[in-house]
């Protein structure tokens, strides 16, 4: 390792305790909203250009979206878990320690995904109908599938690269390394879908070879170890201290996917058998909803590794500061991103389905509704940000089961069944609405912590500080 890179390295640790927290949040989450959105338009690339192939092919993409969610589960369980827990280690300057849980998690993380990729390809046609398929779409949905199953282990693997170079504030080279593979994406998706006459299947191709590229970039400041950890089959230490740390956060990512897969499961089930324009309606909704939420999302991330190492390092009053700074930003960007969509939802919408006015209606309904929800969700990010960050595993598990779990599975049948098609395209918003009465104790409870441990603190310095006058 370089002087260079090593004096990198202590400024990293000096900005998450020096800086304004501003700017620190700031610089942070720049990077990862700026990864989140690229993301969100490479899917939404792919919806957009196979959209052209039919409401089929649409709502083909929309079931698949699950398949992305099974792959997260365990991949993003273990990325969470593992930034969390490396932040802490970091503020308390156990560099040695975190660099065996990077390579813990990671390693565990594509063991994951090649078990997914296995017993997807091995029941490739009953789980696609379990996703949600209809006779009518099934076999665009196996299509899309194939190639996506083949990544899962780089997908998974790339989870917790990127959570874990955030973590140490390498923030910059985590956009780099998902931002230019969903460029790509966005690139090869109109050659291989149009060009090359592959369709569906060429999508799938398109974002197979993007985490393939995104893979490659990731993994080279480890394997040239100009990162601050180290990623090395040496450093597999998956002790049950390790995995404690990691799964006790970690799970409510887990928990999170999980549930999601299972709402997204009986959401495409429900709609489907409304019909395909509900089913690709509801789709497309979640993928241009991804821009607001990926920038949530993104900030989130950037303030859950400044709360988590000044956690570490007992720097409290910039805990509660950077919290309060987080609340305030997101309230009011969410406001102001709610009123851009719900004026331009249709437009939104009818990109996707020009030939379809039962698509177009109930897309510009529920997007408009959930823009409605859109501040409620985006304050109860940062609540769970906070909670990973300060490794609160049973707050961050509530919190991020709720809005597609606890709040969300209770009121789908009734709704679906009292309003149908209006019904379906509004449970997410209600749900959203909903946990609020969840991260309101929920928030009282860490700022009394986060005060009790200051004063504390305070005290045990006073008393170190007294003999001292005396003599």
């Amino acid at each position: 390792m370089t002087g260079m890179d090593k004096e990198k390295q202590e400024y990293r640790k000096t900005m998450m305790l020096t800086e304004p927290l501003p700017r620190v949040i700031t610089k942070m989450a720049v990077p990862s909203i700026i990864s989140f959105l690229i993301t969100s338009i490479y899917n939404l690339a792919d919806t957009f250009f196979v959209s052209s192939l039919g409401t089929n092919a649409t709502a083909a993409v929309s079931v698949n979206a699950s398949l992305d969610q099974i792959i997260m589960m365990a991949g993003s369980m273990l990325a969470v878990g593992a930034a969390s827990y490396i932040s802490r280690l970091l503020g308390a300057r156990k560099e040695e320690k975190a660099s065996q849980v990077l390579s813990s998690a990671f390693f565990l993380a594509v063991g994951f995904g090649v078990a997914v990729m296995v017993l997807g390809v091995t029941f490739m046609t009953p789980m696609v109908r379990l996703l949600g398929a209809t006779d009518t779409c099934e076999q665009y949905a196996i299509d899309y599938a194939t190639y996506v199953l083949l990544v899962a282990p780089l997908m998974a693997g790339n989870f917790v690269m990127n959570q874990c170079l955030r973590a140490e504030g390498s923030a910059m080279r985590s956009m780099i390394g998902m931002g230019f593979g969903g460029i790509l994406n966005c690139a090869l998706d109109p050659i291989f879908i149009f060009a090359l006459e592959l369709g569906v299947a060429g999508a799938s191709m398109a974002t197979a070879i993007s985490k393939l590229v995104s893979f490659c970039i990731l993994v080279f400041p480890y394997a040239t170890r100009k990162s601050l950890l180290h990623l090395s089959i040496r450093n597999f230490r998956p002790t049950a201290s390790i995995l404690w740390q990691v799964a006790s956060v970690g799970s409510s990512s887990l928990f999170r996917n999980g549930l999601a897969v299972v709402s997204a499961i009986v959401l495409n089930n429900i709609a489907g058998g409304i019909s395909d324009s509900v089913l690709a309606g509801v789709g497309v909704t979640n993928r241009i909803m991804m821009f607001p939420f990926g920038i949530i999302l993104g900030f989130g991330t950037g303030f859950q590794p400044v709360a988590g190492f000044n956690w570490g390092a007992e720097r409290y009053d910039r805990v509660e500061e950077s919290y309060r700074f987080a609340a305030r930003v997101s309230l009011l960007g969410s406001g102001l991103m709610a009123l851009l969509l719900a004026v331009f939802a249709r437009p939104l919408i009818v990109l996707f389905a020009q030939a379809d006015p039962a698509m177009q209606d109930i897309g510009a309904l529920c997007i408009r509704l959930q823009c409605l929800a859109l501040p409620v969700h985006s304050w109860v990010a940062m609540v769970n940000s906070l909670c990973a960050g300060l490794g609160k595993a049973r707050g961050a598990v509530i919190l991020s089961t709720a809005r597609q779990g606890t709040c969300f599975l209770p009121i789908v049948y009734p709704m679906a069944y009292f309003w149908g098609a209006n019904g379906v395209a509004s449970v997410q918003a209600v749900a959203d609405l909903l946990t609020i009465a969840l991260a309101l104790p929920m928030i009282r409870s860490i700022k009394g912590e986060i005060r009790r441990e200051a004063e504390i603190r305070a005290a045990r310095e006073d008393a170190l500080l007294t003999p001292a006058a005396g003599r």
